[in-house]
């Protein structure tokens, strides 16, 4: 398996104030999301990954994140291995220091 690419919230945070065409998908369950998520995610929990690729562009880049990192890591692998442009934020939402929407 290859290495996922790893970026940190703050790389992030920059990603979403510059504007860049990366897609965040937010991984995580709607209870969490409900606590706030970065502005710009596209909600998919993590059990519709498999069901929800065929709905996503291969042509752009995408950041997946979770609470912490580890969903979010099998959900990077699951994409990289179909062929997705996709890095893992690491320590997840919980090292999140930027904008949150409810």
């Amino acid at each position: 398996m290859e290495q996922i690419n790893k970026v940190t919230p703050k790389e992030v945070e920059q990603l979403v104030e510059e504007g860049k065409n990366t897609i965040i998908v937010d991984v995580r369950e709607d209870d969490e999301v409900a606590q706030g998520m970065i502005r710009t995610a596209k909600h998919i929990p993590l059990e519709k990954i498999p069901h929800s690729l065929d709905e996503l562009d291969q042509t752009k880049d995408y950041i997946v994140v979770c609470r912490s990192g580890n969903r979010s890591m099998m959900a990077a692998s699951f994409m990289d291995e179909r062929g997705f442009n996709v890095s893992n934020m690491e320590g997840g939402m919980l090292d999140w220091e930027g904008e949150v929407v409810l």
